[in-house]
C-alpha cells in the first residue's frame, strides 16, 4: 500500500477535528525525520510504506514511548517492526485528531 494513498486520510482525519495539515506533517516528520520537502517527494513518488520507513532519515528515539491501543492492538506489543512503525504513525495521528497537545504527542 502506498503512503501517498493513506496520507490524505491522515490529513482529513486531523482537519475534521480542527487540526491542520502542517500539524500532520510535523508529527510525521518527528516520527520519521522527513523534512517537508522529502515528505512531499515521498508522496509524489507514491512510495509504499515499507520503502517510506526504510528510506526515512531516522526513526525518532522516543518512538518507543508511543503506547496504547490502535485498531485493537497495543502498539508496544506488535512484533512486526514495519507494522509497528505504521501503527506508531496511526497512533500519533489519532492523538492529534483527539486534540492532544503537540508537546505530549511529540513526547517532549
Amino acid at each position: 500500500m502506498s503512503f501517498a494513498s493513506v496520507y490524505p486520510h491522515y490529513v482529513n482525519k486531523a482537519e475534521k477535528k480542527g487540526r491542520t495539515k502542517q500539524e500532520v506533517d510535523t508529527v510525521i516528520g518527528w516520527l520519521t525525520g522527513y523534512t517537508q520537502e522529502s515528505l512531499q517527494a515521498a508522496i509524489d513518488t507514491k512510495i509504499d510504506f515499507e520503502n517510506f520507513f526504510a528510506q526515512a532519515p531516522c526513526l525518532h528515539p522516543n518512538a518507543s514511548k508511543i503506547t496504547g491501543v490502535i485498531c485493537g492492538y497495543r502498539v508496544e506489543e506488535i512484533e512486526d517492526k514495519l507494522m509497528q512503525k505504521i501503527r506508531y504513525m496511526d497512533k500519533l495521528i489519532d492523538e492529534l485528531a483527539k486534540g492532544r497537545p503537540m508537546e505530549k504527542i511529540l513526547r517532549k
